[in-house]
């Protein structure tokens, strides 16, 4: 009978096509574990090499800033935030302070605070309300003075203030005629260089003319990396073949331009810059994952160790996520005495570690791994893919398949990155783990106006949001279905910001390609958007006109461009969620999507945070809404479901 038994189980198995997944998909992991706060994150060693400091929770299950010796088992907790965990935060120069940046409620006003590690006494050295201040320049010879960027005097951009932390003067030192978008201090914390939409300008001195150093091309890949050690030179990224981005050195005195690395496909993404002689020794590419190369021999050494320590993709810098400590990505990795470094390795099927590599030794101290209980689960790999649009553009993307399927015929869901000009890189995502565990195909595409591509690829995007751009989305449906891996009656889009356009766009520009949307913080109207930008936002309002369309000269196209128009035309579930305080994509957009596409008599589902903006920081508001996500998408693509969960604490509620 038992026989019997297992031979109707088998056959069952068969007749469902379940037949490669006899061993049963792995077991469930937990949204309090894929979306809590991690054990550790953002390591960070003082300048003088003898402390380090990281984000850890604390009994209340807030982040918070502890320190500890570099080598000692010494933690400690010196920040007490009550609510809101902290993301953001870098040393100074001086050994005794760390500053971290404060905002209520997700409304992106920082404030910054200066925390002293032997005290634990806070000073807001930046307390104006409403106010967005941005730290962005320390100097090592001038260890307790720090150059904030605030819209105080105007909320529609910036100028450079320098503020003593012995003293607490603030004092102006940099006024924005009204058009300038960042800066460059020297060596000395002064500001003689300026980027503005046209270019790069500089002066020889304050009140001498700004004359123009270099012109931008329209949507050219650009950044600032700093200045040589004797202020001569200015390190930048910028697109000399016209395409993509590379490590530019630029002679302020000649305007003479050197090309020091480029690839012929791919911009520049990273730079590995020596703490006091200012050298860039290494560069990333960001290719299928990240790839350095080294511009200084004598690094050669430490490489080849590096390379021996991890499997994973080497990091050396913090992560490149929107912050107000502009200035964190190098300070806190190396020591000033470049013995010491902070290195990081990243994986798809597990959490980041991280290590203190010893220069002098070749050798590196294991720190943490972020998320140590997953470190043994079973996780689904990230493979590169690439397929052509229909016009013949070769688009990039990852594809994450169900640990134990046979990737065959899969409920999928189509994950669309935000910006839209940024991109999807390999490594581990709690979101796209998620998806995976409970049954999913994952695709993330970097469709057209994604960035690392290259200028062409991004001027390939311009006035083609709902256009083009989706098209590349839809394009990367097909290819799935076509490999035979996604179930065409089971495919969902989901996405945050411009994502969530997109999800929205999906449901009712092309309403018989998905089962399902899910939408974050989600434009639905674009000439609303755009008369809703945030003060600061203003000096780019000409480039919306240039990339997505001009309000006035071309509001007919915009309107064709925008769900909330064709909210009528939907088919599919929707999902749509907002926090109240976004100040990028105001929660308006989501409230009049909902209200079409009910008045429409469509299915929608509305969540509202009242106490997040653009993104979710608070656990329980992040277990909230993937509980509900996850359970939208069970019911609608047919995947699993972690049932039975208590959350709360969490401010999202159904409307």
């Amino acid at each position: 009978m038992r026989k019997l038994y297992s031979y109707l189980v088998i056959a069952y198995l068969l007749a469902a096509g379940c037949a490669p997944q006899l061993a049963g998909p792995p077991a469930l992991i937990s949204r309090e574990l894929l979306f809590g706060n991690l054990a550790k994150k953002d390591p960070q060693i003082s300048p003088d090499g003898k402390l380090l400091a990281y984000l850890a929770p604390d009994k209340n299950n807030v982040l918070q800033i502890w320190l500890r010796s570099l080598r000692g088992s010494d933690d400690r907790q010196i920040t007490r935030e009550p609510k809101r965990g902290i993301q953001h935060y870098t040393w100074l120069y001086d050994n005794e302070h760390v500053v971290f940046a404060r905002e209520t409620d997700g409304d992106e006003n920082w404030q910054l605070i200066a925390a002293d590690i032997g005290t634990a006494a806070e000073r807001n050295i930046t307390p104006y309300k409403g106010v967005r201040s941005l730290l962005f320049a320390l100097e090592p010879t001038q260890p307790r003075t720090l150059m904030v960027a605030m819209n105080l005097r105007n909320r529609r951009f910036y100028d450079i203030y320098r503020i003593d932390l012995n003293t607490g003067e603030t004092r102006m030192a940099h006024r924005n005629g009204g058009r300038q978008l960042w800066w460059v201090a020297d060596s000395r914390m002064r500001v003689n260089i300026a980027t503005t939409l046209a270019g790069v300008i500089t002066r020889e001195r304050p009140g001498q003319p700004w004359q123009t150093l270099r012109r931008w091309l329209p949507a050219e890949p650009a950044g600032f990396y700093g200045l040589s050690r004797d202020d001569q030179t200015l390190f930048m990224r910028g697109a000399p073949d016209g395409d993509t981005g590379a490590l530019l050195a630029i002679d302020l005195n000649t305007g003479k331009e050197t090309i020091l690395a480029a690839d012929p496909k791919y911009d520049l993404q990273d730079v590995f810059i020596h703490p006091t002689s200012r050298e860039i020794q290494a560069v990333g590419f960001y290719r299928e994952k990240l790839e350095w190369q080294l511009l200084d021999p004598s690094l050669s050494a430490d490489f080849a160790a590096l390379a021996k320590i991890d499997a994973g993709e080497l990091n050396l810098l913090h992560p490149p996520f929107e912050s107000p400590i502009i200035y964190s990505r190098m300070l806190g990795r190396r020591d000033l005495a470049d013995t010491t470094w902070i290195v990081s390795f990243e994986s798809d099927t597990g959490p980041t570690h991280h290590y203190a590599y010893d220069r002098g030794t070749k050798t590196a101290r294991f720190l943490f791994s972020e998320q140590p209980q997953l470190d043994k689960a079973t996780l689904a790999p990230m493979q590169p893919v690439k397929f052509s649009a229909r016009d013949g553009l070769e688009l990039h993307g990852y594809l994450t398949l169900p640990a134990g399927s046979n990737g065959k015929n899969l409920p999928t869901v189509l994950y669309v990155h935000g910006g839209p000009w940024l991109r999807d890189r390999w490594g581990f995502y709690n979101t796209i783990q998620w998806l995976a565990n409970r049954g999913y195909a994952v695709l993330q595409v970097n469709y057209r106006g994604s960035t690392g591509y290259g200028r062409k690829f991004v001027h390939a995007s311009n006035k083609e949001w709902g256009a083009k751009m989706h098209d590349d989305l839809i394009d990367g449906v097909h290819w799935l279905v076509e490999q035979g891996i996604a179930d065409p009656r089971r495919v969902a889009i989901m996405g945050g910001s411009y994502g969530g356009y997109s999800a929205l766009v999906g449901l009712t520009l092309t309403p018989d390609v998905f089962a399902a949307a899910v939408s974050s913080v989600g434009i639905s109207d674009l000439i609303f958007h755009y008369n809703n930008y945030p003060p600061y936002w203003s000096l780019a309002k000409p480039v919306f006109r240039a990339r997505v369309g001009d309000p006035e000269k071309e509001a007919d196209m915009l309107k064709s461009r925008s769900p909330l128009f064709y909210a009528d035309k939907a088919k599919a579930p929707a999902l749509i969620a907002h926090g109240t305080n976004d100040a990028r994509v105001v929660a308006a957009q989501s409230e009049q999507m909902v209200a079409a596409l009910r008045q429409a008599d469509k299915s929608v589902q509305y969540f509202v945070f009242l106490d997040e903006g653009h993104r979710q920081w608070r656990p329980e508001n992040k277990f909230r809404y993937y509980a509900v996500v996850e359970e939208f998408l069970a019911k609608h693509l047919g995947g699993r479901f972690e049932p039975g969960v208590e959350i709360t604490g969490a401010s999202g509620v159904a409307k």
